[in-house]
């Protein structure tokens, strides 16, 4: 009797557990994705956006057992509000992870909520190197200032340029960029004119590009955040700095290739490093392109397009890893250590720095078939943040 009883008992626990796990199963997954959608900075809300849907349209929502359901909400690229939605993302929707932080203020924002709900923080665009410090939580597949900033730093004083100032948005991935370049161009046996700082929102860069001029430098050094370049290039030869004789060189968000296009010819010839260039010529990259602008209406993708669809693919393969059952930290863990070949070229999220390692490409814009775009013609393999590479 007691064995008829015990053996009846284990088989409803069994029942029990297996009703359980079904409706573990049947549970969608959930992606947080908090993007500026409207404001300045609206165009990388976009990407970010077109760049997660394409990979879901491509791969399917469904992941082992799961059906990955994006809550997308729009912080207007204000840090506050950044912070509030991730927390009702959180609390409300009871997301899985959090993803996206298309300003380096509004993914430091959201790290202490990532860290105490122990959620997974996929960053996709900020590029501070400090993120990823700030949360165990937070896994990055966008890039760092510094890792991108070596390469033209490398570059300039190879190639006659031995003057140089630099001018970068007031907020830390330019004092990220303008720390790098200093003391990579000052190691090279460069020489630093001046340093100038701009404001994030609103800048007015004539003022500025007036110094520049006055010190006549063999080279501008830029920094500012992707979509504001067009601006900057205009005013740059409104003040003749070009007929002048001084060279234009930066971090490639300068030469973003969503709007790259529409700079015109005074765009030709800046000189770049970067990650990404949509003339990327590989078999994965010849495929994304197109496919990111069906998606989108026809809009060129740029970085963080390259990086969202990165992102997801990290987040797929870490529901696959944990079989759809992994809580925060078994997310985080299995998303460590991922190695991959994306349109941008072979890429690793170090499992220590929980950081991306990635080619980095040194590009000038030159006209391809009537259109302008970021041509690479050197390549430094399996670059680190190098303000990581000793962990």
């Amino acid at each position: 009797m007691k064995k008829r009883t015990f053996i009846k008992t284990a088989a409803m626990a069994a029942v029990a557990l297996t009703g359980n796990y079904a409706v573990a199963q049947a549970k969608p997954f959930k992606v947080g994705l908090l993007l500026p959608m409207t404001g300045p900075f609206a165009s990388t809300g976009r990407q970010i956006e077109n760049g997660v849907r394409l990979y879901m349209a491509q791969f399917g929502d469904k992941v082992a057992g799961r059906t990955v359901e994006l809550v997308i909400k729009d912080d207007t690229g204000v840090p506050d509000i950044t912070k509030r939605l991730a927390q009702e993302l959180v609390v409300n929707d009871k997301v899985d992870v959090l993803a996206g932080f298309g300003l380096t203020p509004l993914a430091l924002a959201t790290a202490p909520i990532a860290t105490q709900s122990k959620t997974p923080m996929v960053v996709m665009a900020a590029a501070t190197s400090i993120i990823t410090e700030s949360s165990p939580y937070i896994v990055r597949t966008s890039m760092t200032l510094p890792q991108v900033t070596l390469g033209v730093a490398e570059w300039a004083p190879k190639n006659n340029i031995r003057k140089v100032v630099t001018l970068v948005t007031d907020y830390g991935p330019g004092y990220d960029a303008e720390k790098t370049f200093r003391d990579r161009f000052l190691l090279n046996g460069g020489q630093i004119l001046a340093e100038l700082r701009v404001p994030l929102r609103n800048p007015d860069y004539a003022p500025f590009l007036q110094k520049v001029r006055d010190l006549k430098p063999d080279a501008l050094f830029v920094f500012v955040p992707a979509g504001a370049g067009s601006v900057l290039l205009k005013q740059f030869a409104e003040r003749g700095l070009d007929k002048a004789g001084i060279k234009l060189i930066g971090e490639g968000s300068v030469a973003d290739d969503e709007i790259l296009n529409d700079m015109g010819d005074v765009a030709l010839g800046l000189v770049t490093s970067h990650p990404y260039s949509a003339s990327h010529d590989s078999p994965a990259n010849r495929k994304f392109v197109p496919a990111f602008m069906k998606q989108s209406n026809g809009i060129r993708p740029n970085f963080f397009g390259v990086s969202a669809y990165d992102g997801m693919r990290v987040i797929y393969e870490a529901i696959k890893v944990t079989k759809g059952q992994g809580d925060g930290q078994a997310l985080v863990n299995a998303m460590k250590g991922q190695i991959f070949e994306s349109p941008r070229g072979p890429i690793y999220i170090d499992g220590q720095t929980r950081d991306i390692v990635q080619n980095v490409y040194i590009r000038r814009v030159e006209r391809v078939n009537g259109q302008l775009y970021n041509v690479e013609f050197d390549t430094i393999k399996d670059v680190k943040d190098p303000g990581k590479t000793g962990k």
